[in-house]
């Protein structure tokens, strides 16, 4: 490493794979033991004090001059259509901007009944390689797994710009049911300068770590777009509303396991996903809470529970 002024200043770019570190918060925050998010405020903090340490620099000395985040995002319409996502949406936007992140979003497209994203990462290469160019980044940080961005690293490389990538390794289970993993590309990091398993350090580094970079559990359960409790009459509204549709279904949580759970529904129990829960916190259920929901019963697979609302008259 080139020896360096001792109080010359250590330039730090972050780049999010926005959908991947969603993916990633939405792990810890539902399957994880730690039922929290990650906090950007705290990994920014954790990103300053890892780039000092193997930098051989002091965390006063090691900024974030530039960070951004790129994700693929519904439109206003559909994002209105499912629960109050748009209001989250601005809530998490409005974090992003306390910290400093500039956003990037591209519309988010649908192949046969399937919404995926398109042009993200390589939007996220070409602005990251020009930034590092023009701004001469000591460290790029890429809080990414994908090997698509293995072009990015090596072009990176040539500027001298040294590249660390967070990356996480975890099991989950989707929102039909099915197990999958979620792997960091092992040709990316090889590529880079510092590559970080950050489920190691999570699971094995001291508690006050962890508490600076999750977020402090809000045990509220339903909120209105104000952020109050709604009133008597606003539940009482929602609820008779549901229940005068004859296609929905009505039971009780059975179990819950680790985010997801199966709803009682004679002759097989309904598995749903903590995606599928309208207007409450996952984390907030308990088993017998009364639910309605819309039922999708697939040939071979099991009955899968979509729009979930939790009865209010049982809270």
């Amino acid at each position: 490493m080139n020896h360096r002024n001792p109080n010359s200043l250590t330039r730090i770019g972050v780049f999010y794979d926005g959908n991947y570190f969603l993916h990633v918060s939405n792990y810890y925050n539902y399957t994880h033991e730690r039922r929290s998010r990650i906090s950007i405020n705290g990994l920014h903090d954790f990103i300053r004090q890892k780039v000092a340490e193997v930098e051989k620099n002091e965390p006063r000395l090691c900024q974030i001059v530039d960070a951004h985040y790129f994700r693929g995002r519904l439109t206003a319409g559909e994002a209105s259509q499912r629960g109050d996502l748009l209001y989250y949406e601005r809530v998490f936007d409005d974090i992003l901007m306390s910290e400093g992140v500039t956003t990037h979003y591209l519309p988010v497209r649908s192949t046969l009944g399937k919404k995926h994203e398109k042009g993200i990462d390589v939007w996220l290469a070409l602005e990251a390689f020009e930034m590092a160019f023009y701004k001469r980044f000591d460290v790029l940080v890429l809080i990414a797994a994908d090997g698509d961005y293995v072009p990015l690293v090596r072009k990176l490389n040539t500027l001298g710009t040294r590249v660390m990538v967070l990356g996480w390794d975890f099991e989950y289970t989707d929102e039909e049911g099915s197990r999958f993993y979620t792997r960091t590309s092992q040709d990316l990091l090889a590529e880079v300068t510092y590559p970080v398993a950050m489920q190691d350090i999570i699971n094995s580094r001291s508690e006050t770590l962890n508490s600076n970079l999750f977020v402090p559990r809000n045990k509220g359960k339903v909120f209105t777009k104000q952020g109050e409790e709604p009133s008597e009459n606003t539940i009482e509204e929602s609820n008779s509303a549901l229940l005068n549709d004859e296609e929905r279904k009505e039971s009780f949580i059975l179990s819950l396991k680790e985010g997801f759970g199966f709803i009682k529904y004679p002759p097989n129990n309904v598995f749903f996903h903590y995606t599928s829960l309208r207007d409450y916190d996952f984390n907030d259920l308990v088993i017998g809470d009364r639910v309605q929901f819309t039922l999708d019963e697939k040939d071979g697979k099991r009955a899968v529970g979509h729009d979930v609302l939790v009865l209010q008259e049982n809270k």
